[in-house]
């Protein structure tokens, strides 16, 4: 009995989150796929072609509105190297894809506070220039030129099939002419709906591990693992230990906040929490992805640049917040089991439950269900999903005609 109720108890602080962060989730990925929607793909590979400022910079605001999990953002930054990026705007995208997104700040004051939002998209800037600025310091002409030959092997990661599919809308005409036509609708749940797709595994997994680390690990684990008796080492040790947290808990994107909260809860320092955060493209199956597209020791580059950065930015957040005095007196994380209430958030659930099932409805109504299966599929299959009855052409030259709504198959 004493297994049933610690398993329940485990599962009741899940739930908890889970209905605790629903509508956010169901928002922030509806205006992701608005905005996807009205990007095209090969707008995106034709500005990243060089590692200039201005590059970067258009290459972090593209990464932002081009939300994705973790698995998604490494296999289409490694598809935008290949087809000509630098490889250094590719990872600027990249990390901007699954660290500076809406639904990853809106998440983030929910469960913890509006303090590790702002954190977020200061921080992530900041570890951006310091990986432009270590990849051109550190990262030789002939290392990118192997881990090109290496990516040109086309070598199957995760989420192949979803990272090269290019669902925006194709047709002409004004910004909210596109949008609210048949065409943009459909768009957009396809979107929607193959997002929440490829990061629900994360979600799901990200809360079950922090549901059962909330209930599970006493606190006076995390006071010695955090040196909470000792305040200046604590700051200087958060930024340092958390990334290794994060790559050793297998949870990437959007499922490692609520495990987050756990540590804020734990003792963490508030650096920590960020560098923790930023820590989703380093945990140990992308680092096996990574060999594989660009080799070894271009993995090696990018696990030891990445850390650094993310240590670095968490000391610089944990410095300025401080200082400014926006680091939060309290541990509060929402990471205790308090059953469902009927408040806001429950009426707000109820509302975008409500769209989500609308695009739902559309999505399958729109032939969108053969996509599902394609998304671990070939890094070649041909990228362009219309929404329009065209034809399109794919990595290989072979041609597909969808029907009607339908995607190509």
């Amino acid at each position: 009995m004493g297994v049933l109720d610690a398993l329940g108890h485990a599962l009741g602080v899940a739930g908890t989150m889970t209905w605790e962060i629903t509508w956010s989730l169901i928002l922030g990925f509806t205006l992701a796929a608005v905005i996807q929607a009205l990007v095209r793909r090969q707008t995106i590979t034709r500005l990243l072609g060089d590692d200039k400022p201005k590059t970067l910079a258009l290459a972090t605001g593209l990464g932002a509105a081009s939300s994705s999990c973790s698995y998604a953002a490494v296999a289409l930054a490694r598809s935008l190297f290949r087809k000509g990026a630098s490889f250094t705007a590719a990872m600027v995208f990249e990390i901007a894809s699954t660290n500076l997104v809406i639904e990853l700040g809106i998440i983030l004051a929910l469960l913890i506070s509006w303090q590790f939002t702002l954190a977020e998209f200061i921080g992530g800037p900041i570890m951006i220039v310091l990986v432009a600025v270590a990849f051109r310091i550190f990262v030789r002409r002939r290392l990118i030129d192997a881990a090109r030959e290496q990516a040109d092997k086309g070598l199957a990661g995760s989420m192949e099939g979803h990272a090269a599919m290019d669902m925006s809308i194709q047709s002409g005409g004004g910004f909210w002419g596109r949008l609210v036509s048949r065409e943009g609708y459909t768009a957009v749940s396809h979107i929607f709906v193959m997002e929440w797709a490829s990061v629900l595994r994360d979600i799901v997994g990200g809360l079950l591990i922090a549901g059962a680390v909330g209930a599970w690990v006493p606190d006076s684990f995390w006071r010695h693992l955090f040196l909470t008796g000792h305040p200046l080492a604590a700051r200087l040790w958060g930024p340092v230990i958390g990334p290794v947290i994060s790559l050793l808990s297998f949870v990437c994107s959007i499922g490692n906040v609520p495990l987050a909260g756990v540590l804020w809860n734990g003792g963490i320092s508030f650096g920590g929490v960020t560098a923790f955060i930023f820590a989703d493209l380093i945990i140990i199956p992308i680092l096996v992805i990574y060999r594989k597209y660009y080799g070894t020791r271009m993995m090696l580059a990018i696990l030891g640049i990445f850390y650094a950065a993310m240590v670095i930015a968490g000391y610089i957040i944990e410095f300025l917040f401080s200082g400014l005095g926006l680091v939060p007196a309290e541990r509060a994380a929402k990471v205790t089991e308090q059953g469902i209430q009927w408040n806001y958030t429950t009426i707000l659930n109820i509302i975008f439950l409500l769209l989500a099932a609308a695009l739902l409805v559309r999505f399958f109504r729109s032939g969108g269900g053969p996509m599902l299966k394609m998304m671990g599929g070939s890094p070649d299959a041909p990228e362009r999903h219309g929404h329009g009855g065209t034809v399109h052409r794919g990595h290989g030259g072979a041609e597909s005609s969808p029907a009607h709504d339908a995607p190509a198959v």
